[in-house]
């Protein structure tokens, strides 16, 4: 299991239940999951790298233990905004590909955009173990 693969996941999961009305018939009909194969990932992982974790493994394990990007990034001594910034470039990307590709249209693509940054900075701070998502995002700003 590639744990960059289920971080973007669940991101598109947030982005799916905070993507407002103007999105809502777009989003749900969309097939995101399908393109994500086809998009090449390089064998660095970058997310790892932010993170300073070793291997999807030790990723993972930090997620299930309760903790969300940024309380694994704190811990590491690392900055929370290299993570966002990386999610945000890997999001923008599939975005620009499937409005190359015709899945959405310039007006969805626009309406998606608008909403990123502030849904990734939702998703760093939410615990995917508990659910819980912390209060303080002043890391970030």
């Amino acid at each position: 299991m590639n744990i960059k693969r289920v971080m973007i996941v669940g991101t598109m999961v947030i982005v799916m239940s905070f993507g407002g009305t103007a999105l809502s018939g777009s989003i749900i009909s969309a097939s995101p999951v399908a393109k994500w194969s086809s998009t090449g990932f390089t064998e660095k992982d970058d997310l790892l790298d932010a993170l300073n974790q070793s291997s999807d493994e030790e990723l993972y394990d930090s997620l299930y233990e309760g903790k969300s990007l940024h309380d694994i990034a704190a811990d590491q001594g690392r900055d929370i905004t290299n993570v966002i910034e990386l999610q945000m470039k890997q999001l923008t990307q599939q975005l620009d590909d499937r409005l190359r590709s015709g899945s959405i249209t310039a007006a969805q693509y626009a309406a998606h955009k608008a909403e990123l940054k502030e849904i990734v900075e939702q998703s760093v701070f939410t615990s995917f173990g508990n659910q819980e998502v912390h209060k303080d995002r002043s890391a970030i700003h």
